[in-house]
């Protein structure tokens, strides 16, 4: 029912995992630095993608989250430079700090009206994206003082951000 924490990590030959769906939880950093990593099955049922879960698969080029995770932890995807598209399940309220952080493949990406919360540095060094779609009910984007990064940072071929209607607040 479970995948322990750094359970996989650091596998330099794996190159494809199936989860089966009697898994509801995979722990931090359980696939980190699984270089070959190429696709990944997340099974529904799945609730959280904790913190660095699949940190630095360089080789890892999509990733579909399931409807049934609510919340994707810090640096969940971080250093995924092949990454080049994430579709976000619309029960996910919550994002980490970091999670997109230097995935430099990442064109697009549109968040689900469900996110109430995202954490700092979302999408800093994404250098290959071109269009964000943030959530309709999202007040605030509150930049991470501890790792000084802006939501965009370094995001040089970004050219459409479409923000929520009652935006407050941009740090």
């Amino acid at each position: 029912t479970s995948i322990d924490s750094h359970a996989f990590s650091s596998c330099s030959k794996l190159t494809s995992v199936t989860i089966p769906e009697s898994v509801k939880s995979i722990g931090s950093g359980a696939f980190s630095s699984c270089s070959a990593l190429t696709s990944i099955n997340i099974p529904e049922g799945v609730t959280n993608i904790e913190v660095y879960t699949f940190e630095n698969c360089s080789s890892l080029t999509s990733i579909t989250i399931p409807n049934s995770v609510t919340s994707i932890g810090h640096g969940a995807f971080q250093y995924c430079s092949s990454l080049t598209s994430a579709i976000i399940g619309n029960s996910v309220t919550s994002f980490g700090e970091l999670v997109f952080q230097n995935c430099k493949s990442l064109i697009s990406i549109v968040l689900p009206n469900t996110v109430q919360t995202i954490g700092g540095g979302l999408f800093s060094g994404c250098e290959a994206l071109t269009s964000v779609v943030l959530p309709e009910n999202l007040d605030s984007l509150l930049t991470e003082r501890r790792y000084h990064l802006g939501f965009f940072e370094n995001c040089n071929s970004l050219s459409s951000i479409t923000l929520p209607k009652y935006l407050i607040t941009i740090g």
